[in-house]
């Protein structure tokens, strides 16, 4: 990073010139601490994803950043309705993957006792691994109402309730879908998938509040110390995947025809207003909307097991985010309000009690904003400041970060190993094979503390609860 320029404890310039045809700078949000493990990669992601036509104020890294594909994992950009574009590269494989966090009424103390059977449940009742199949069988056209209602659908099919809905970013469902965009192949490989977690870092996880740092608001979302929480991470499955796939190649034919330039062909793209930036947007809707159903549905076969060994507990939902998704916004630009396609990638939204979108329940105080550890470390939940509206577009990070590549844990660490380790930080976890732990092995991702530490002290989001694992289904 010495290239780059310290503009305070948290924050670090990359110039306009670092890389040829950059538009803006980049803003990379990273301590000392941190500084040392943003690969060059990432630092030239950021760079490039500033060449891109109608990006507005900077290309931007979150803490967690890490090198993917076109933009960086944890990167964030807008761009101007008139003259920029859309990039499935801004949004990711796995659109909507995402983390829905469930408050219960029990204490740690009555459920650490059963842990082990609750995991056991648990990895038992939800599907998961690989190219794993639910336990839902839904026809072409439910598919389709998936596509087009997420988590409305879940509900009105008899998972989870209706209260959830207001507890999920954009309700559980996006406007705008288009199910004519989604191809026979995408149909194909999301149809048996619904209801299931998939792998990689996706997870369901029992944890125990074990710090509170601001008890207002910690209140206002129904935590305390002690309490019990389940976290799911997972997305939009083989459909999410595919619909990335199909529309990339459609979009790098885009570049062409429309006579973008840009320096990495991952960036592909297409002009907002464009036939081939409609369709790629109402697809990529439909996928975000799978995603909040398929994590609706796994949260009420959560409560069904739950109730199954402690009868009358409470599942309450706290909050359900995106990571992984092009939003249109309105945001304020050099004094004035204008409608932004902002896509995050392995970022979360991170509004203040000032926008209308925060649902009613934290009004006056700002949006939740889940960030999941790494497997065996902590949680965090924080809250969403106005502030953000003013360096991120209302963005913070997604979680830990990778620092090492699969094939890179794979010959370091064992499943078998990372199991014991995390038996005797007693913690139980459940896995579909050995070689998923030592993928997902605590070691290989930042610091979630020093990540979270960053957009607390830059005021994107400041911490709330944290929360530590006490058993791990995994993929």
């Amino acid at each position: 990073m010495a290239e780059i320029s310290k503009i305070n404890d948290n924050t670090y310039e990359v110039p306009i010139g670092y890389r040829p045809g950059m538009r803006v700078p980049g803003r990379i949000f990273v301590s000392a601490a941190l500084r040392d493990m943003v690969e060059s990669g990432t630092i030239d992601q950021v760079a490039n994803v500033a060449n891109l036509p109608g990006i507005v104020n900077y290309s931007m890294a979150m803490p967690d950043a890490h090198l993917g594909y076109g933009f960086p994992i944890g990167g964030v950009a807008a761009f101007r309705e008139e003259d920029g574009i859309i990039s499935p590269g801004g949004v990711g494989f796995d659109i909507n993957c995402g983390v829905r966090l469930l408050r219960t009424d029990l204490q740690a103390t009555s459920v650490q006792p059963r842990i082990n059977t609750l995991i056991d449940a648990l990895f038992e009742a939800i599907p998961s691994g690989l190219g794993a199949t639910g336990r839902l069988h839904v026809s072409d056209q439910q598919l389709t109402d998936v596509f087009i209602n997420g988590s409305k659908w879940a509900v009105e099919e008899g998972y989870g309730v209706e209260a959830d809905l207001s507890h999920c970013e954009e309700s559980g469902h996006m406007p705008g879908a288009d199910p004519a965009q989604v191809s026979v192949r995408a149909h194909k490989r999301g149809r048996p998938q619904l209801g299931t977690l998939g792998s990689g870092n996706h997870f369901l996880e029992i944890q125990r509040v074990e710090e509170i740092y601001d008890e207002p608001v910690a209140k206002k979302f129904g935590l305390f110390k002690g309490q019990i929480t389940v976290m799911i991470h997972c997305g939009s499955r083989g459909a999410g995947h595919q619909i990335c796939t199909d529309h990339l190649e459609v979009l790098s034919r885009a570049v062409k025809k429309y006579n973008i330039d840009i320096p990495d062909k991952q960036l592909a793209c297409a002009p907002l207003g464009s036939p081939e930036a409609d369709n790629y947007f109402g697809a990529m809707v439909c996928a975000a909307n799978y995603a909040w159903a398929n994590r609706h549905i796994i949260a009420h076969w959560t409560r069904e097991v739950f109730e199954r060994y402690f009868p009358g507990s409470k599942l309450d939902l706290v909050y359900d985010v995106a990571h992984n998704v092009a939003k249109i916004e309105e945001h304020e630009v050099e004094g004035k309000r204008e409608r932004l396609y902002v896509h995050r990638k392995g970022a979360t939204r991170a509004f203040g009690p000032s926008r209308s979108d925060v649902l009613q329940a934290y009004a006056g105080v700002g949006q939740p904003v889940l960030i999941p550890g790494s497997m065996g470390t902590s949680s965090y939940v924080l809250c969403g400041n106005d502030r953000a509206l003013d360096l991120t577009f209302g963005s913070a990070c997604h979680g830990a970060g990778r620092v090492m590549s699969r094939s890179q844990a794979l010959k370091l660490f064992t499943g078998q190993n990372v199991k014991a380790a995390l038996n005797r930080d007693g913690i139980v976890v459940k896995a579909t094979s050995p070689s998923m732990l030592a993928e997902e092995a605590p070691q290989v991702y930042k610091p979630s503390g020093d990540v979270v530490d960053v957009v607390h002290n830059l005021g994107i989001a400041t911490k709330v609860a944290r929360l530590v694992p006490l058993g791990v289904s995994k993929g």
